[in-house]
């Protein structure tokens, strides 16, 4: 490592210069190239892809993406008024591109189904040519603006479908925003410096730049959600920054120690940058083991995030250090009057040695109370339920949540999420299964109503849609699901040889949180067990990673228990702007795993690198423990709320998922920070006393030494530094 940052500090203006050309060269051809964003969830070998691949061959009709333009008028929808407006409506919207038809509801047999029992609400369903992801935004942008132009005088118009969830604009700039400049403000309060505040800025956004331009190439190799930029560019600027912060924070404790810059530079890539590498490398493993669910739709999420960390940890190991090089004693330039953060920010703090002290007195006190507070805030998890997400958690005011509501209102809460039963029939001709599918289903309990069965033209295929009496999020609606698949299809395929299936949008989430489910514990299993190999070889111990990994998984549940708290139950979810709560979306756990099992081992690796050096240096237990978090408290504390300020700012968003990711990570960094790290930890390792550091010497001879320590002791550690003590 201090070969690698020799070379890259004597070589500082080619890394700088490479950087900004690496970034003008990725991002002319990515905005050249353009993104390539997919929303379909396919799944291996599922009931639903079954029922969805069955439609697409055999109702090429239903293939392309639909949308609906709902409308209701106080004078009622067949009014002459609101008629004539609407069918002129219609008629242009038809025109659009890629409309193949508007089905009016005042079309021949149209207004029995779609036209509500008062008469006062209807719609009309928009048919296109292609998936909804592959419409041009800015079309699908003047159809809302042609239909909500008829829009008072009693009448509103109000339209919703995946094309029109796909044209909402982008809400993720301002909270980015939000997000800088609350990490400026924390780093200037931190640092005292202009200049040092800058370095760490400089070298996340220049990461971002290129990490997230691979990001929107990568778009065109795997199918990648639209969200996935936005969680990137959260996971990016948050660990971008807090590694830039450890090793900034480094460099001027080795320059107070009297090193040159360039030597500063060094000694701090071989130290703090040992700790970056490791922790950023854990995170990206956690990240990429999302590859072992078979699940298509994951991977480009997950190559969009790791590439993110990725880049922020590879400018923080080689840009930042050559600015460091460049920039030497003037990193302290431009201090802000009267804030202390100008004064060395690694030095044993007062407070910190008080604090750690205070602990190591009472060991078991805190190990149970803080112990008890985290077990506290996982119990929630335990009603944690997977589901969908559709329209009807969107904000209120946005076209898709009012046309969702109108919907519900006018033809009940289970018309925005129908069942679809589709059937390959034994025979040509042979409808007798489906039809005695959908004749039964009529007279089940949670069904509204059943459509006709339809078959396609070569007689091989039939459906027909069930409407749920409940909402595609209720419960209700789930064991509705969870009936027809185990209770009333299996009888029918058995007597009549007809293969059922169920599709819709309840069928296709709650498949999928069924395939992760099910690989879930061969995900876990590897991530721990590379996890806790990587540990036993840096730290050369075996329960400093067993605690590290029950660390971790506390850290994980209080997250998903206040994410549950609040937006499945309701919680205080009107602080942060969620007005309708719901389940889970089905992917979020794995996600959320992966993230905050990353991002909890830096601060494990932070830590326990420092109690480990000091360790190695006097062999005394309770001293390192007190010497470790002395020296690294404050700068831990920045760091984790540089994150989650960046990670909070997100909730301030429109989307429902991206608030789910702001709460969920910053809870998690806040978790960890201020309970595990401040009080839990330190606790347990004065609790293991020596025995922290033992492993048999015949796994010790197995596993290579990872030393996230420079083997040889730097210059500036030569001389033990003069621990605070209380009364100072």
């Amino acid at each position: 490592m201090r070969r690698f940052a020799t070379w890259i500090t004597g070589h500082r203006k080619t890394v700088i210069f490479g950087w900004i050309i690496g970034l003008i060269v990725i991002g002319l051809i990515a905005g050249n190239k353009g993104a390539n964003f997919s929303e379909e969830f396919k799944l291996p070998s599922s009931d639903s892809t079954e029922a969805y691949e069955l439609l697409e061959n055999n109702f090429p009709q239903q293939s392309g993406g639909t949308a609906t333009i709902v409308f209701k008028a106080d004078e009622g929808v067949e009014s002459a008024a609101v008629k004539k407006k609407m069918e002129s409506i219609f008629k242009e919207v038809e025109e659009k591109p890629h409309v193949t038809e508007v089905a009016s509801p005042y079309g021949e047999g149209g207004g029995a189904g779609a036209i509500s029992e008062d008469g006062k609400i209807a719609y009309a369903t928009i048919q296109y040519d292609v998936p909804g992801n592959k419409l041009n935004k800015d079309d699908t942008r003047e159809i809302i603006k042609t239909a909500q132009a008829a829009n008072g005088n009693g009448l509103e118009v109000q339209l919703g479908g995946q094309p029109i969830e796909e044209a909402k604009e982008e809400t993720g700039d301002s909270s980015f925003a939000i997000g800088l400049l609350a990490a400026i403000i924390i780093l200037l309060l931190a640092f005292g410096s202009v200049v040092a505040m800058g370095l760490p800025i400089i070298t996340a956004l220049l990461a971002l730049g290129v990490g997230l331009s691979l990001v929107t190439l990568g778009t065109w190799i795997f199918d990648t959600a639209e969200f996935a930029p936005v969680l990137a560019l959260m996971i990016g600027l948050g660990v971008g920054i807090d590694y830039a912060l450890f090793i900034v924070t480094r460099f001027r404790n080795n320059l107070d120690q009297g090193l040159e810059p360039r030597q500063a530079a060094v000694t701090a890539v071989d130290t703090a940058g040992r700790a970056v590498l490791f922790a950023g490398t854990t995170v990206i493993i956690a990240l990429m083991g999302m590859f072992l669910l078979n699940i298509s739709f994951l991977y480009g999420v997950a190559v969009a995030a790791a590439l993110s960390v990725l880049f922020t940890m590879f400018a923080a190991l080689t840009l930042l250090p050559a600015l460091l090089t460049w920039v030497g004693h003037r990193v302290n330039k431009w201090k802000i009057p009267g804030l202390a953060g100008g004064q060395n920010t690694m030095r044993e703090d007062t407070k910190w040695y008080a604090w750690s002290r205070w602990i190591q007195k009472r060991p078991w006190v805190a190990a149970i109370v803080s112990g008890g507070i985290l077990i506290l805030l996982c119990l929630p998890t335990l009603s944690l339920r997977l589901g969908v997400n559709d329209a009807g958690t969107n904000p209120k005011g946005q076209t898709t949540r009012e046309a969702y509501d109108l919907l519900a209102e006018g033809f009940g809460p289970g018309f925005n999420g129908p069942l679809t039963m589709v059937a390959k029939l034994p025979k040509k001709g042979d409808g007798t299964g489906i039809e005695q599918l959908c004749s039964t289903l009529k007279k089940e309990e949670g069904v509204a109503s059943v459509t006709d069965v339809t078959f396609n033209p070569a007689e091989t295929v039939g459906l027909c849609q069930v409407y749920p009496t409940t909402s595609p999020q209720s419960a209700d609606t789930t064991s509705l699901l969870d009936h027809i698949r185990g209770t009333v299809i299996p009888p029918i395929e058995s007597k009549t040889g007809t293969v059922l299936h169920v599709g819709g949008i309840t069928a296709v989430f709650e498949d999928f949180g069924d395939a992760i489910s099910e690989k879930l514990p061969l995900f876990i299993g590897v991530v721990i067990l590379l996890s806790a190999i990587l540990l036993m070889a840096v730290f050369r111990s075996v329960l400093v990673p067993l605690k590290a990994i029950l660390m971790n998984l506390l850290s994980i549940g209080a997250a998903f228990g206040i994410v549950v708290a609040v937006f499945q139950n309701g919680w205080g979810a009107s602080v942060i702007g969620v007005d309708q709560t719901g389940p889970i979306i089905a992917f979020f756990p794995i996600f959320l795993f992966s993230i905050v099992f990353g991002l909890s081992m830096d601060y494990e690796v932070f830590l326990m690198s420092r109690i480990h050096e000091e360790w190695e240096r006097d062999k005394d237990a309770t001293e390192a423990v007190t010497r470790g978090l002395a020296l690294t408290g404050r700068v831990i504390t920045a760091a984790a709320a540089i994150m989650i300020t960046v990670f909070a700012s997100f909730m301030l968003t429109d989307e429902r998922i991206t608030k789910l990711f702001g709460l969920g990570l910053a809870s998690a960094v806040l978790v960890d920070a201020l309970i595990i790290r401040s009080v839990l930890v330190p606790a347990i390792m004065q609790l293991f006393g020596k025995k922290a550091w033992w492993m048999p010497e015949w796994l010790s001879k197995i596993l290579p030494n990872l030393a996230v320590e420079p083997h040889e002791t730097p210059v500036e550690a030569a001389a033990k530094p003069t621990v605070a003590t209380e009364s100072e």
